[in-house]
């Protein structure tokens, strides 16, 4: 485990796959990879709502939620999930994407409020190294 990773330790982090994409072995994927690296997993399973999603994260105190697409939907999906989060007032959880993501979305997504995204064709020690240190300079900035 490498130093970033061990930042994870006690990070409670939802990852859902939201919307119709039926294909989740990247999801499950890096929801070890986080296990592995001290993190408390919540895993929803396929085909979720965004306000169930928001619901989840809110009744589980989650530090992050992850969303995984593959679908093309990610920019609608990502607003709903956004939209619902702040209504429960939980605009503060991040939120990070991976999956299929059009570069060009890229930022559209993050101003939305995507923290980070990953793609396919990221080492997994990355995704959990940079996601690490993105709640950690996260957390420092609201201390």
């Amino acid at each position: 485990m490498s130093a970033a990773a061990s930042k994870l330790a006690g990070k409670r982090i939802l990852i859902a796959k939201p919307g119709l994409d039926g294909h989740d072995i990247g999801a499950k994927v890096v929801a070890l990879a986080l296990r592995d690296a001290g993190a408390e997993v919540i895993y929803t399973g396929l085909r979720k709502a965004p306000d169930y999603i928001a619901r989840v994260a809110v009744d589980e105190d989650v530090d992050a939620v992850g969303l995984s697409i593959l679908s093309g939907s990610h920019v609608a999906l990502v607003e709903e999930t956004v939209r619902h989060l702040k209504a429960m007032d939980a605009a503060d959880i991040p939120l990070f994407l991976g999956g299929t993501i059009a570069k060009e979305d890229h930022a559209t997504l993050r101003a939305a409020g995507v923290v980070d995204i990953f793609t396919s064709d990221m080492a997994i020690e990355e995704v959990v190294d940079r996601l690490a240190e993105r709640l950690d300079a996260l957390q420092e900035s609201r201390a």
